[in-house]
């Protein structure tokens, strides 16, 4: 195996036995090779858009598989061998498709678009030849894995969108063009910086798309003041980022005498106005994701995993742990998807869950957030009033992902450090190591304004655009805002390539560059956008608060 597309990829270069993920080699190397398998596919559709229900049928499958595929969402590896044999018959259905329409598929020659396999042992020899290290050009490799971890990125929020009934196909469109494109060996690579531009615009576009089926859906998100104690009652944790899976679970779990509460990704769910409705919709419980080892324990009641982040599961919680959508775990039950615009059945989790004592109590109090675009410009002339008169001196972008490193406290330090002055806006996990902290407010509006989970950054560039609107500017990166960013895996990038869409300029990201940049790749990101590092959190604050010294 070889990965690197997460921040904490074994000695910063990729790992190569089993992933600091805890992915195994044989589940990497199938992986890999559902990858190549969607680029094959997409090397047929890229032929026609014309195709009618198949074209649904394959934007469906290469979302969906992509997800599979970002760190820490499933590792198991029969979901993996399933999907491998299932895009082998799917490419076959869209190549004699083409040939029926009469459209020349001769110049179809790349080996993703004609390999074949069967069985397990097949799968595993093949994968072992089509993974990142096969495109020997290290710049080149740098550009198609950077595009690839976009997409990623890109599918997760489309399929949050269409679990909402929300699609766009022009997403699909560019994802399938942009798989094809990592097999042509004749692309240069400012056509590959090309491309993964307008991935950052698709990133745009579908997280747009998101918000607003997000916010059609349940409502906008509403300033709240979300409890992090427990209750008396036998609860249910739900984590991850899909909102029809919280729905469909407060409805389920009404009148049974169950309580539910959110984890990590899940706790923004809390400012939409839809789901207010339900009193046993009680808390949030624990933080960020790489802490669930030790809380899903003292939890004691069942946990559902929508999406990422899950890690593999100790033995003294595995048997009250669920997994869904593209979420998945050897050894772990796994509630189907919908069929036939039915709800999915979590009557399991329920169940077990009355028998479950509550949860142990790990802290008490609260956390406030719901601070989305529209709440904000809501605020606008507080805001714009306070930046006026200098009681706001500078907005800080903290968005982003957390993670186990112990130089991610570099965060919590820098939140602590900031001058009084100052506003931070956060959407994701990241805000986990600073939510909690008591920053105090300025005229009232929350030093830490918390637009919700990471999609939600998209909230945090349409709020910046209105106030380059508002103060007239012709250029975003004249706004007194930084942005000091965390990541860690595929959803980040995407949100990062959004930013750079924008025209933002002088994004810091952190705790460690990318292992898949390549010095060269690196360097042009510098050279172009001003993408640089952390280093540490006085030197920085300086930086960042005189920005033209």
């Amino acid at each position: 195996m070889f990965c690197y597309q997460c921040q904490e990829t074994a000695k910063g270069s990729g790992c190569t036995m089993r992933g600091v993920c805890g992915k195994t080699n044989d589940t990497a190397n199938l992986q890999d090779l559902l990858m190549y398998t969607l680029k094959g596919i997409s090397l047929y559709t890229v032929k026609s858009r014309d195709l009618g229900e198949l074209n649904v049928k394959v934007d469906t499958f290469i979302m969906e598989s992509l997800f599979t595929t970002i760190t820490n969402a499933n590792f198991h590896n029969t979901t993996f061998v399933d999907r491998v044999r299932e895009g082998i018959a799917l490419r076959a259905e869209v190549k004699a498709q083409l040939v029926k329409e009469g459209i020349s598929i001769q110049d179809v020659t790349h080996d993703s678009a004609v390999w074949t396999g069967n069985t397990v042992e097949e799968f595993e020899k093949k994968a072992e030849v089509v993974g990142v290290l096969a495109t020997e050009n290290e710049d080149v490799r740098s550009l198609r894995e950077l595009l690839t971890y976009g997409l990623k990125g890109m599918a997760a929020y489309a399929e949050h969108a269409r679990n909402l009934g929300y699609t766009d196909t022009t997403i699909h469109e560019f994802m399938q063009k942009a798989l094809a494109a990592t097999t042509d060996d004749t692309l240069t690579a400012d056509q590959l910086v090309g491309l993964v531009m307008e991935c950052g615009k698709f990133g745009v576009d579908v997280m747009a798309l998101l918000d607003k089926a997000n916010t059609s859906t349940y409502g906008h998100p509403e300033i709240t003041k979300v409890n992090i104690g427990v209750q008396h009652k036998p609860g249910i944790l739900i984590s991850g980022h899909d909102l029809k899976d919280m729905e469909e679970l407060l409805k389920q779990t009404e009148g049974t005498g169950v309580d539910v509460y959110t984890h990590s990704e899940m706790l923004p769910a809390h400012y939409y106005p839809a789901f207010k409705k339900y009193a046993h919709f009680v808390g949030n419980y624990g933080n960020a994701w790489w802490k669930q080892d030790k809380e899903f324990e003292s939890f004691n009641g069942p946990i559902l995993m929508t999406t990422n982040c899950i890690v593999p599961p100790k033995d003294a919680y595995k048997g009250r742990i669920y997994t869904t959508g593209a979420a998945g775990f050897e050894g772990v039950t796994h509630i189907p998807d919908r069929k036939d615009g039915q709800t999915k059945d979590f009557s399991a989790i329920i169940e077990q869950a009355k028998n479950c004592p509550p949860p142990i109590e790990i802290e008490t109090g609260e956390i406030i957030g719901g601070f989305a675009h529209t709440t904000v410009l809501g605020l606008a002339d507080k805001v714009i009033d306070a930046v006026k008169s200098g009681a706001i001196k500078r907005f800080f972008v903290m968005a982003g992902c957390d993670g186990r490193m112990k130089s991610r406290d570099y965060y919590t330090e820098f939140a602590n450090t900031l001058p009084k002055d100052t506003v931070i806006l956060t959407a994701g996990c990241a805000k986990y190591k600073y939510n909690k902290l008591d920053l105090g407010d300025i005229g009232g509006i929350p030093r830490v304004l918390d637009a919700g989970q990471c999609n939600d950054s998209y909230s945090l560039a349409v709020i910046a655009l209105k106030l380059k609107e508002v103060f007239e500017l012709n250029d975003i990166n004249e706004l007194p805002i930084s942005y000091n960013i965390a990541w860690y895996e595929q959803k980040a990038v995407i949100v990062l390539l959004a930013l750079l869409y924008l025209g933002v300029k002088n994004i810091h990201v952190g705790p460690t560059l990318p292992a898949f940049l390549s010095p060269n790749v690196a360097k042009v990101l510098v050279d172009t956008f001003g993408i640089g590092g952390i280093t540490n959190v006085q030197s920085d604050i300086e930086m960042f608060m005189n920005p033209t010294a």
